[in-house]
């Protein structure tokens, strides 16, 4: 009998593995193997979001998804194309504060959006701790060049954003003459990795409240 013809496919919202040559040559379907993409890149995520790009091995990436292999590159590509997918999810549903953070209406409204949305983040028990961006940016192997670039692009689009709005905030009379839009952006930005750094190292909620609330009375503007 001829040996398995193994065929995978990625369509829709759902995976269909498993077809075998039988004893006459015609294809046959064997019991349909189906996982949720979506489920699957939201597990992917949390592995790498937990040990980093470079320590996210694709044992441990397909175990915690559930698929095999082949599954994992016919549906999201290669270990690198699964990252970007993954680093996309994450800016898209644990970083939605950050978008609605700079329509607040002062400056420090904005900077207490982003330092209250982070700390509750970094405080909930669903969540692994730290953030993926900055994880994913200490990666120093070749293979990791294109994964730093792309967490680094996306960092300086958000701090661009995030000047800009201060910029407009210093021209508004919200914040002192004196104060630098970027050096401010910044600072806030600083106070923001140090709060996930800190909640990784096993800081407790109090403490990055503490952080969070000393940084909002230090803050420049009204």
């Amino acid at each position: 009998m001829p040996a398995p013809f193994p065929w995978t496919s990625c369509a829709g919202n759902t995976i269909t593995i498993g077809m075998e040559i039988a004893a006459t040559g015609a294809p046959q379907r064997g019991r349909p193997r189906e996982f949720d993409p979506e489920t699957a890149l939201a597990a992917a995520l949390r592995v790498f979001w937990s040990l980093g790009y470079e320590g996210a091995s694709l044992t441990e990436l397909t175990e915690a998804m559930g698929i095999t292999r082949p599954s994992l590159y016919a549906c999201f590509g290669n270990k690198e194309a699964l990252f970007h997918k993954a680093l996309e999810l994450y800016e898209r549903e644990k970083l939605a504060y950050v978008r609605t953070a700079l329509e607040a209406p002062t400056a420090r409204g904005v900077a207490e959006r982003l330092l209250n949305g982070a700390l509750e983040m970094q405080t909930s028990a669903c969540d692994p701790k730290g953030c993926m961006g900055v994880i994913a940016s200490l990666a120093c192997g070749a293979e990791a060049e294109s994964i730093r670039a792309d967490v680094l692009s996306r960092r300086a689009s958000s701090d661009a954003a995030l000047i800009r709005r201060f910029q407009q905030a210093k021209a508004d009379g919200d914040l002192p003459q004196a104060i630098d839009p970027e050096a401010l952006a910044r600072y806030l930005g600083a106070l923001l990795q140090g709060l996930s750094v800190q909640a990784k190292n096993g800081a407790s909620r109090q403490e990055l409240v503490t952080l969070v609330d000393t940084a909002l009375m230090v803050w420049p503007g009204r």
